[in-house]
């Protein structure tokens, strides 16, 4: 078991503990079948900063060219969880989900894979703030997001 802290009668998580456990979340993501499904791949993995992408796969589009809006949402919101839990303190809990997301369809990904880019733009003791953008591998923006994130 994994040494920690003891303050207020409450075992603390040691930051050993808390680093091993915020870098174990892609894989954990990874492990969903349905984002195992849409072949999500991580990029980038920093605190508060994450790039996840799609590669490009007829089944995920409209007509064999273009991707599906909700496949375009499901990784907005995959992004913008995994920013959250990027720098997350677990002593303040481990129970999540996506309490709002808006979503504005700008563009098409086309024959390209689906890149996002996710920030955290501010954390308060249970919600987290979070906007991402994706784009094709060209940079062009397909959708915009806001979302808010809970984590308790």
């Amino acid at each position: 078991m994994a040494e920690t802290e003891h303050t207020g009668g409450q075992a603390q998580l040691t930051d050993e503990d808390q680093e091993r456990m915020r870098r174990a979340v892609p894989k954990g993501m990874l492990a969903s079948p349905f984002i195992k499904g849409l072949g999500v791949v991580f990029d980038r993995y920093e605190p508060d900063d994450v790039v996840l992408r799609i590669p490009f796969d007829e089944a995920l589009t409209n007509d064999g060219v273009a991707y599906h809006g909700g496949v375009i949402a499901s990784a907005l919101d995959t992004a913008g969880a995994v920013a959250a839990w990027s720098n997350h303190d677990f002593n303040r809990g481990n129970r999540a989900s996506t309490v709002s997301i808006s979503v504005q369809y700008v563009g098409t990904a086309k024959s390209s894979d689906l890149v996002c880019t996710a920030r955290t733009v501010r954390r308060a003791r249970e919600l987290i703030f979070t906007e991402i953008t994706a784009t094709d591998v060209d940079g062009r923006v397909a959708a915009h997001a806001v979302q808010t994130y809970r984590i308790a």
